[in-house]
């Protein structure tokens, strides 16, 4: 339910890449949450529509992280909290909070009140969330405010697919079938990442200054 492509600014994962390796882990369905963006998510659609879901991962003015799920259109970065999941809505798009209480990834935690009434899921499970106590405390968060509950891996880099995920029974491409799933549903991976994956978004974001980016 969060991962990334080339297409991001910290990321350098293949298309076929990304594909050939959901496909060798078992992940029926993938959920690509760019930065900023949907083209990435939208090319891979094309070439695997049964198990790609088109997301983004938008920064807010606020700073704060707030993931769009079945987005049709992307979302400005820097557009407030508030509008950013209205417009999530508006598109027919599902809600989701990744990585609630991660001060050190642009959680949203000190905004989740105040937007409580639109959110539609929360991420219990980030595989890049290493204080494990954080992941907790959004689990806690959303098990208490009713929420269903969402994993990823947060992949920037292909080792990483797979870490954090959810096992559901079947849906359709809609919000209302998606939801039913996931609140039907369980997590089932919940591993972390090495902390030293963060070099290796350091290392696209520099490769890309230097070679361009896609």
């Amino acid at each position: 339910m969060h991962l990334h492509s080339r297409v991001s600014h910290d990321s350098l994962n293949p298309y076929e890449g990304l594909l050939r390796t959901a496909r060798a882990r078992g992940l029926d369905r993938i959920v690509v949450t760019d930065h900023n963006r949907i083209d990435g998510a939208l090319r891979l659609r094309e070439m695997d529509p049964e198990r790609v879901i088109v997301g983004e991962e938008v920064k807010t003015a606020e700073g704060a992280d707030l993931i769009g799920i079945f987005l049709t259109e992307p979302i400005p970065k820097r557009t407030p909290a508030r509008e950013t999941c209205e417009r999530i809505r508006a598109q027919g798009g599902v809600v989701y909070v990744p990585h609630p209480f991660d001060t050190r990834r642009s959680g949203s935690g000190p905004l989740l009140e105040r937007i409580a009434d639109l959110v539609d899921a929360v991420e219990a499970h980030n595989a890049r969330t290493w204080r494990r106590s954080l992941n907790e405390r959004g689990e806690r968060w959303a098990v208490e405010h009713g929420f269903p509950l969402g994993a990823g891996s947060d992949a920037h880099s292909l080792r990483e697919l797979g870490r954090g995920y959810v096992e559901v029974p079947p849906f359709e491409n809609t919000r209302e079938s998606f939801l039913a799933a996931l609140r039907a549903g369980r997590i089932a991976g919940r591993v972390f990442s090495s902390p030293l994956c963060s070099l290796f978004s350091t290392y696209a974001k520099v490769h890309k200054v230097f070679a361009g980016r896609d």
